[in-house]
């Protein structure tokens, strides 16, 4: 069996802002009812925390929950956990209707870092990154340029950005070009 590897195996890059690709995280799609109590019971017994409400994101250190659209959570949670995680789900909701998917492999997970994090993403989203529009607690599905992406923010100094394998060179050279030293906004 081959060792598994993250789309850029740590990668890194300083500009005003350090941008850093995450290695391997779990990450597991699960949809269904995110009102009926079965689902909330196998969330918060798996993650410690409860379902979110929209746009919500509830972040430990290594486990979490992120509501992603009406029926559909992300849970994250240590890659090598990922596989006992979906079988944890599918354990507690049976009879239910749901889907519980190990998308770890699919997926890379890009942080940026910096008292200027904002203003890369917002160069490259149309989406609000004032204090006052986005703040902890979070998540937005949307684009970076062309491509498909959810960003959190970790803390006020860390945005997490998730994106599809297959297009982590192009997002991480999107965020090494947003961050370069010169190109700084003066917002947020």
């Amino acid at each position: 069996m081959s060792n598994a590897v993250s789309a850029l195996q740590g990668e890194a890059h300083t500009g005003f802002a350090t941008i850093t690709e995450q290695g391997l995280r779990g990450m597991i799609t699960l949809r269904g009812d995110l009102s009926a109590a079965p689902m909330k019971k196998a969330v918060k017994a798996l993650t410690g925390s409860g379902v979110p409400q929209m746009r919500g994101c509830v972040l430990s250190d290594s486990h979490g929950v992120a509501w992603m659209s009406p029926d559909e959570l992300l849970i994250l949670c240590p890659y090598t956990h990922a596989e006992a995680a979906v079988a944890e789900l599918s354990k507690a909701l049976a009879g239910q209707h749901f889907l519980a998917a190990n998308m770890s492999d699919a997926r890379a997970v890009f942080a940026i870092t910096g008292s200027a994090a904002r203003q890369v993403v917002a160069k490259l989203a149309p989406v609000d990154m004032a204090q006052s529009a986005f703040s902890e607690g979070e998540i937005r599905r949307t684009r970076l340029a062309q491509a498909p992406a959810a960003f959190w923010l970790r803390d006020a100094e860390m945005i997490e950005v998730m994106c599809f394998r297959s297009q982590a060179e192009y997002v991480f050279e999107l965020l090494k070009r947003a961050a370069q030293p010169g190109s700084e906004t003066g917002l947020f």
